[in-house]
């Protein structure tokens, strides 16, 4: 119950630090920032509380090996080395995820196959039955990373990506990643202390993630299962205690404003929120931006524009200027923070951020920058002694100047691969502060590149990367949709209760009613 061991959070690139924190207040011990991932140490309880709590992971990763993979034998030798009946029987299904970066295996796929035939052969010796594979729901989900000859094999606690909270009911193209829209106002520092407004809200996902984190309140609780539920040592008891705790959930004393010209995208983004049971506290409207007006309270804005990439929008550096102009005259006296790709519509904004933070939305490497909107002359703001930046904001600043000295080794990832799966260099990372990249290995690198002729080496890099699956946001069949939201949260509608259906024994929670479209989409 008490042993502690290794966990791997895997996160998206701009957001290791956020999560360190989390995972620091949730009492992990031995946090350490890696590339794409924070490494740390705790029990059974604690990977439990990771995969439910967590805003801003996307996978926990328990390390069960690692050796060195110089050639395929080696893979197959120490992982059939491995005693497997400690997390498995003959019956028990299982799944190999596996991401390569080495001269030695082309393709990640070869490595997950000697991974799955060493682990058959290892029960076929013995018992004369091997397990079956089972890709799409297997007992047991494994995942395999090689760096270089590193390796390190890992038993996967989330199984579907933590991002899928399992609230989105429809969503608008392109809509934001829930993740990465929990880290982007965590790295706000807003916690529920004022109102909190984007004036372009889409399917509502920045406005379900402000709520979530002012009113503390778990974002696995409107997800049905975890990979860990079906390991041989699961503890039903301990889960269920940390399922039904909200002790921890808080009041929250202000109001949360979403906005968008589109009347399609306030209904998908209303019925997101009715979902996830917190129409109490957020109020969706249709409203253009170029409307917006001075809000009565103290508030805080972040928002997500359109960028012109995945989405096409007319007079795309026109819309940024008028941000800029409405910022101007209809925020002042707060603080508004921008999600963006272009350096062109930035420069359209025309104000200067006080904060710039890299981070990736998907494959585009993006920058969230903050904006101090004072009343007045910038010249009396310092003289009544404000200071647009505190010591949290020079930390970031600084870790913008250590990313981009590090830019050649980025990369453009397939933005539906959930971001680990193309993570070629987090385990190799593990022990180094973020973003540090050794002298030697850059020499290396560079002597690489001059010998084969490469005038492209990231791109290299990338063909031999493997991709994730691509999967959607809608229902499934199997039914994995979340459970059910609490009674009682919302007086304008039935409600569903996560807590009181209870949880069933094979697992997921007890349904007190579908709507009429999913029961029509079931049927």
């Amino acid at each position: 119950m008490n042993e502690e061991f290794e966990l791997i959070a895997k996160t998206f690139m701009g957001l290791e630090p956020v999560l360190a924190e989390e995972l620091s207040n949730l009492g992990a011990n031995n946090v350490e920032i890696g590339r794409r991932m924070v490494s740390f140490t705790g029990g059974k309880e604690l990977m439990y509380r990771a995969n439910f709590q967590l805003h801003t992971a996307i996978r926990i990763l328990k390390p069960i090996s690692r050796f060195k993979a110089r050639c395929a034998e080696d893979v197959y030798e120490n992982v059939k080395n491995i005693d497997w009946s400690e997390y498995m029987d003959n019956k028990t299904t299982f799944a190999v995820d596996s991401v390569v970066f080495s001269e030695e295996f082309r393709h990640s796929k070869f490595v997950a196959y000697k991974v799955k035939d060493a682990i058959a052969d290892q029960f076929r010796e013995k018992s004369g039955e091997r397990p079956n594979v089972s890709v799409a729901n297997p007992d047991l989900r494994l995942h395999i990373h090689i760096a270089d000859e590193d390796a390190t094999l890992c038993l996967d606690s989330s199984g579907e990506s933590l991002h899928r909270r399992g609230y989105r009911q429809d969503s608008v193209e392109a809509p934001l990643n829930e993740v990465l829209a929990a880290g982007m106002i965590l790295m706000t520092g807003w916690k529920g202390e004022t109102d909190f407004i984007d004036p372009m809200c889409g399917s509502g996902t920045l406005l379900i993630e402000a709520a979530l984190i002012a009113r503390n309140i778990s974002p696995g609780v409107f997800r049905k299962e975890y990979a860990f539920e079906k390991w041989a040592d699961f503890d039903k008891e301990l889960f269920d205690e940390i399922y039904n705790d909200d002790s921890g959930e808080r009041e929250f004393h202000h109001h949360i404003y979403g906005y968008d010209i589109d009347p399609k995208a306030v209904g998908k983004a209303r019925m997101n929120v009715k979902a996830a049971g917190l129409t109490q506290c957020v109020t969706i409207e249709q409203q253009d931006f170029k409307d917006f007006s001075q809000p009565e309270e103290k508030a805080i804005l972040v928002t997500n524009p359109p960028y012109g990439e995945r989405i096409s929008t007319p007079n795309l550096l026109a819309t940024y200027k008028m941000i800029g102009e409405k910022l101007k005259n209809a925020f002042t006296g707060n603080t508004a923070w921008v999600l963006s790709y272009r350096e062109e519509c930035f420069d359209q904004i025309g104000l200067k951020p006080s904060i710039k933070i890299p981070v990736f939305n998907g494959s585009l490497e993006c920058e969230f920058r903050k904006y101090q909107m004072f009343e007045g002359k910038f010249r009396d703001f310092r003289s009544d002694g404000n200071e647009i930046k505190t010591e949290e904001e020079k930390a970031a600043m600084a870790e913008k100047r250590r990313f981009k000295e590090h830019r050649e080794f980025k990369k453009r990832l397939d933005e539906d691969a959930e971001m680990e799966a193309g993570d070629i260099r987090s385990f190799t990372f593990k022990h180094h502060p973020a973003y540090e990249i050794s002298k030697q290995r850059i020499e290396r690198i560079k002597r690489d590149r001059k010998n084969a002729g490469q005038n492209d080496y990231r791109e290299g890099r990338e063909r031999r990367t493997e991709r994730g699956d691509k999967r959607h946001e809608g229902y499934r069949r199997d039914g994995r949709r979340g459970g059910d939201f609490r009674r009682g949260r919302d007086n304008n509608d039935r409600g569903r209760d996560f807590r009181n259906g209870g949880r069933q024994s094979k697992g997921g929670y007890k349904r007190e009613f579908k709507s009429k479209e999913r029961r029509r989409y079931e049927d």
